[in-house]
């Protein structure tokens, strides 16, 4: 398939690295470090210990985890990997 100045494959390319990039995101965002708080920071309900042991560093209890994840974050509509083509319009 013609692509311009794009060599073949690179569209594909391009996609499957802006999975892996998000991938990676929403790894590190879950990925915590440190030391685990009893409590939660941010209701101050106690965190169960069971918890703690699953999730080193965990700074919230599953309730606000859950509305945490659950809220639908804006993220920027920019094509990171657009082509020259794309970049001249």
């Amino acid at each position: 398939m013609a692509g311009g100045w794009a060599r073949d494959g690179a569209v594909n390319e391009q996609i499957e690295a802006s999975i892996a990039d998000e991938l990676a995101r929403l790894k590190a965002r879950r990925t915590a470090t440190g030391e685990s708080r009893t409590h939660c920071a941010e209701c101050e309900e106690p965190i169960p210990e069971a918890r703690r042991i699953a999730l080193p560093g965990v700074k919230l209890c599953i309730d606000c985890m859950q509305e945490r994840d659950s809220a639908a974050q804006a993220r920027g509509g920019i094509n990171r990997r657009g082509s020259k083509d794309s970049q001249l319009k």
